[in-house]
């Protein structure tokens, strides 16, 4: 069973992300309004949350930083990010096991 916020692309997944910048640590939280709610330790300022978050995408889903991109929402809290190479099956175990 698929996540609601992952889209499945021909070349990979495609995230909504709602984004929350200045917490306390960067970590995935859960599901908000549709969406993976994504806490952000870093600030909102000269893109540093949107490479925050692509790291953490990164990191959470096992590729490397080139393979996830921002596709949309670069200077607002609700974001499309599009990774590459990641089905939607392994998408969806990494980020439920990233949530447990």
């Amino acid at each position: 069973m698929s996540l609601a916020y992952l889209t499945a692309t021909a070349t990979g997944v495609e995230i909504a992300i709602h984004a929350q910048p200045r917490a306390s640590r960067s970590r995935l939280v859960g599901e908000h309004d549709g969406r993976l709610k994504v806490q952000l330790a870093a600030p909102p300022v000269e893109g540093e949350a949107n490479d925050a978050l692509v790291e953490l995408l990164a990191r959470v889903l096992g590729v490397p930083r080139r393979q996830v991109a921002l596709a949309a929402g670069q200077s607002g809290r609700r974001k499309l990010v599009r990774v590459e190479g990641v089905g939607l099956d392994q998408a969806t175990e990494a980020i439920r096991k990233a949530l447990a």
